[in-house]
């Protein structure tokens, strides 16, 4: 039976958020129609999730535009909004923003971070002087987003690196997202070596991925419930995860309402029982194949290199 839905602190900001997230990526696809994606987001709302996630780059603007919809009538002052923008340059960021402004129907976001930092150069261009760091605080110094962070799912280097990059020019930030489920604690784990270091910093850790969009479900190994409760259990923030029906979303209220962290022996027991069936990143196939890689296919979403680039690659 359902409980009262449970929150946390997104790390120093003091913000008090669900402790699950609704994921926007699968509110735009097709297979969802826009009615059935509005009741999802107000429906979370009205139980209690506050956390909203989504992307400029999801659904070619569908989600935004569908989650913007579905915060009228009153629904917005409710949520944490957050987006992600894919832009490595300053000019390219700041379209992204705005038209993730203007489909979301807001004035402002309370989070936006920077998308898909799946490469060792990801950091550097985004901290380089005209990156998209700079089209992010301008941004904050307008009013029109609160807070900053970044994403990835490749591998927990380069989460490291964001780290150290962003350190080494004076910036601290207020989130970080990533993979958090039963298989990655064995396979480029950043419950391992990402988790540990973000709890240290103080920075709110918000879990994705803890299906991975139903691949794990497919290994036979674990049940939704599970990979779930397993990610709730870790410290992070808030769990997101994808809905995509009224029976999905009832499911994950369910958990989330009702949840109660994993023994010790517990979760012993589930990383044993997946142990072997996650050593070669089989179901995490957003670590190991750029098939979960958007920027991959579309590389003019990050912008154009500076000049004194593109000068000294010619011959």
């Amino acid at each position: 039976m359902a409980g009262e839905m449970q929150y946390r602190l997104l790390g120093r900001t003091g913000e008090r958020v669900s402790a699950l997230g609704v994921g926007g990526w699968h509110l735009g696809l097709p297979k969802v129609d826009e009615a059935t994606a509005i009741g999802i987001v107000r429906g979370a709302l009205d139980a209690g999730i506050n956390f909203l996630d989504n992307s400029w780059d999801y659904n070619e603007g569908a989600s935004e535009e569908r989650m913007g919809r579905a915060l009228g009538d009153g629904y917005r002052e409710r949520a944490f909004l957050m987006t992600k923008i894919d832009g490595r340059t300053k000019e390219e960021a700041a379209r992204q923003l705005e038209e993730s402004l203007r489909r979301l129907r807001t004035d402002r976001i309370d989070l936006v971070q920077h998308h898909e930092v799946i490469r060792f150069e990801d950091p550097d261009r985004i901290f380089a002087p005209g990156g998209a760091q700079e089209a992010l605080l301008e941004a904050r110094d307008a009013g029109k987003l609160r807070y900053i962070g970044f994403t990835g799912h490749k591998d927990p280097h380069v989460h490291l690196y964001m780290l150290e990059v962003a350190e080494r020019n004076g910036f601290a930030f207020d989130t970080v997202q990533m993979p958090l489920n039963v298989m990655d604690a064995h396979f480029r784990s950043f419950a391992k070596l990402v988790l540990p270091e973000l709890v240290r910093r103080g920075l709110g850790v918000l879990g994705m991925k803890s299906m991975a969009n139903g691949l794990i479900l497919r290994s036979g190994l674990v049940s939704a419930p599970e990979c779930l409760r397993y990610a709730l259990t870790l410290p992070a923030s808030v769990v997101i995860t994808g809905i995509d029906s009224q029976e999905i979303l009832h499911q994950a209220i369910d958990v989330a309402s009702t949840f109660q962290p994993m023994t010790a022996s517990e979760i012993d027991s589930l990383l044993a029982r997946t142990a072997q069936a996650a050593r070669t990143g089989r179901w995490e196939l957003f670590k190991t194949t750029s098939a979960f890689d958007s920027t991959a296919e579309h590389l003019a979403w990050l912008g154009k290199e500076p000049e004194w680039v593109v000068e000294a690659t010619q011959p």
